[in-house]
Formats: C-alpha cells, sequence, structure tokens
C-alpha cells in the first residue's frame, strides 16, 4: 500500500443508533412523558451529584498552565515543570495565554451558538450518516437500552483538510466555515506545541512521535439543553476518558458542567475565561505506558441555562499506529503494558463502544 492510500480516510469506522433530539425534547416538556423521560434518568448510585475529592486546598482546582511561559525561554524549565506535574497527577489543565487571538474564539463561540439556535429542520440536513459519526446527532449509542445523555452533538472532521466531508460543513450561520477553519489552524497548533513540550519532558528526543498525534483533528459541538424536571437525575455526557491523544476544549458558556474524577470524587472545572481545557487521552496513555493518565470526565446539566462547548480532539493520521514508546518503555526498563494497534483498527474500538468509564483503556491493555 503506497503511502497516499494508508494516509486516506477510511470509510464507515463505525456510528451510533439514532436517538430523539434533546433539544427539541426540551423546547416540548408538556410531550416529556415518564417513558420518554425514562431513557435519560441515571439510577441513584449514578446521578449527578458532586461528591468532593479527598485531599488538601491542591486539589480543589485544576492546575493552570501559562502558554507563552513554556514558549518563553526564560520562564519555559518552570512551566514546563508546572506542565509535567499537571500531566502526572491530574491529566486535566486549563491552557492560558494560548495565542489564539480573542476574535477568533469569539467568532467561533457566535456562531456555535447561532448553529445550535437554527430550526431543527435546518441541522437534520446534516443528521449523521449510517456507519459514521460526522454531521448532527449523537455518538457512542450501541444499544436501544443504554441510558442516553441529555445533549445534542455535532461532530466534524477538521485536519487535515482531505479528512473533510463538506457536506456536512453548514451554510449557516454564513460565517460558520470560515470561523471553524481559523478556529482549527489555531488550535491544532496549540496541540502541536505541547505535545513537543510533552515529548521533552518526557526525555523523548524526536518530538515528532509525540507531536504527530496533532496530526489529524476533529471537532465534536456539544449542545446541553435545561432540564428542569430532572437535572440532578440525568448526565449531559456519561462518565468516559477520551479515546484521542490530546483534547482542547473551549467552554463557550459561562454555565459550569464539566467534571472530572479525582481521588474517589467530581471536581468541577470551572469555565476561565480565555482559557481553553487540556486533557491527556487514552492514547497518550498507551504512549507513555501509563506515565500519563487519562482521566474520567462527564458534564451534567443546568435546571435552567444552556450550555454549549466545542472539543477539539486530535489523533495520529491514518496509516500509522499506537502504541508504547521505546524510548519510555526502554528508559524504565518496563514491559508494554498496552497493545500496539493501527489507527484504523483503534477508531473501530472506539466507535463500536459506548461511554463508559475507561473502557478503551481496559480493551487496549496487554494484561486486563
Amino acid at each position: 500500500m503506497d503511502g497516499a492510500a494508508e494516509a486516506a480516510k477510511p470509510r464507515n469506522l463505525g456510528g451510533s443508533l439514532p436517538v430523539p433530539n434533546v433539544q427539541d425534547l426540551a423546547a416540548r416538556p408538556g410531550d416529556l412523558s415518564p417513558s420518554v423521560l425514562g431513557r435519560y434518568l441515571r439510577d441513584t448510585d449514578a446521578a449527578p451529584a458532586v461528591v468532593p475529592a479527598i485531599g488538601g486546598d491542591d486539589d480543589d482546582s485544576v492546575p493552570v498552565v501559562d502558554f507563552a511561559r513554556l514558549l518563553d525561554p526564560e520562564h519555559a524549565d518552570e512551566e514546563a515543570a508546572r506542565l509535567r506535574a499537571a500531566c502526572e497527577d491530574w491529566g486535566f489543565f486549563q491552557v492560558v495565554n494560548h495565542g489564539v487571538p480573542d476574535k477568533v474564539v469569539d467568532d467561533m463561540k457566535e456562531d456555535l451558538k447561532g448553529f445550535f439556535h437554527l430550526p431543527l429542520a435546518e441541522k437534520r440536513a446534516l443528521a449523521q450518516e449510517p456507519g459514521g459519526i460526522e454531521g448532527y446527532g449523537q455518538a457512542f449509542v450501541v444499544s436501544e437500552d443504554q441510558k442516553l445523555d441529555w445533549a445534542d452533538m455535532f461532530f466534524l472532521s477538521t485536519q487535515p483538510p482531505e479528512y473533510r466531508e463538506l457536506k456536512f460543513w453548514p451554510l449557516q450561520p454564513p460565517t460558520f466555515r470560515d470561523s471553524m477553519e481559523r478556529y482549527s489552524v489555531e488550535v491544532q497548533r496549540v496541540a502541536t506545541d505541547l505535545l513537543r513540550i510533552m515529548a521533552r519532558n518526557l526525555g523523548v528526543e524526536d518530538a515528532e512521535k509525540l507531536t504527530r498525534i496533532a496530526g489529524s483533528q476533529s471537532m465534536r459541538m456539544n449542545y446541553y439543553p435545561p432540564c428542569p424536571p430532572a437535572h440532578d437525575r440525568v448526565l449531559g455526557l456519561s462518565p468516559h476518558s477520551d479515546a484521542v491523544g490530546l483534547t482542547l476544549l473551549l467552554q463557550v458558556s459561562p454555565v459550569p458542567g464539566l467534571q472530572i474524577r479525582r481521588k474517589g470524587g467530581w471536581v468541577p472545572v470551572a469555565p476561565l475565561p480565555g482559557a481553553l481545557v487540556a486533557n491527556v487521552g487514552d492514547v497518550i496513555e498507551v504512549l507513555t505506558n501509563g506515565r500519563y493518565k487519562s482521566i474520567e470526565h462527564r458534564a451534567v446539566v443546568s435546571a435552567s441555562e444552556e450550555r454549549v462547548s466545542v472539543a477539539a480532539f486530535h489523533v495520529a493520521k491514518f496509516g500509522e499506529t499506537y502504541g508504547p514508546l521505546e524510548e519510555i518503555v526502554g528508559a524504565a526498563g518496563e514491559a508494554p503494558r498496552y497493545r500496539t494497534v493501527s489507527v484504523e483498527d483503534y477508531m473501530k474500538l472506539v466507535l463500536s463502544s459506548k461511554l463508559d468509564g475507561k473502557n478503551i483503556m481496559d480493551a487496549m491493555k496487554i494484561n486486563p
């Protein structure tokens, strides 16, 4: 197989069962019967009560990493140490001073809100097709019996440009495509630089072994309607770790909702103006042989306010493989804990699974 064929984006890697549109359900509370709402209600032990993490004051909030200091030779070592600690101890951190222009961020926010407020028929014209994840709908619904998330999503492949399915790119709002293009490029730059510094922190001399997992990018745009009758019994996004390399999340709304699992509790990630929320994905856990671990997180919903977010997922291009890096395994004198698989096979595994904790990592372990 030649290089061009290896890099091509495969089709029909996996999709999701169709589900009701939650924004539409929330707009018609009179039609929200117990049987309909019952598909979203969680058992008491899975309901979204916040349990504080066990620990001192340092456990109260997600670390903040100053991106500008990472790139400044005068402060780079100190900030890189802060990044290392965040990756080792938390798996999550907020990135400030990332250099994405305010206008690029603001335009993306406005066009995302504009898209989700389009009439339902216009959004459904971009609905996912059988066997695919791109488009408007939901993801990781593999059974008619599983509990559903109180949210709708819109998924696009954004980088490299040849991976895009432009039939799913909306024409309304009229500036959406341009806003997404500019935002996508800027966020991929941030992800690549973060991975390059992570490689240095890990003692990996060839930084491309990590930066390659920013070679491809997709965007998951989330809309969480309020749920007045049962906000304390539903979840906007089930607990899971991200089955990607590095995620950079923009919390479009000031409404809190993202929570991460830490020391037996759920820690809220307060929206920090201008910040991107970064988290270590399952692929980084595989590459580092578990030195950096992906962390479970979830989204809760409000009783009265909508919430919008967009997650930029960064992974390697098709035709490449994921497996523990020799520099890390060899330097530590340890055996690989995870299998080596092709990007295609990994994506098929991910898209055939429901969101359920760290189930993808369990499937990747050599000795579960």
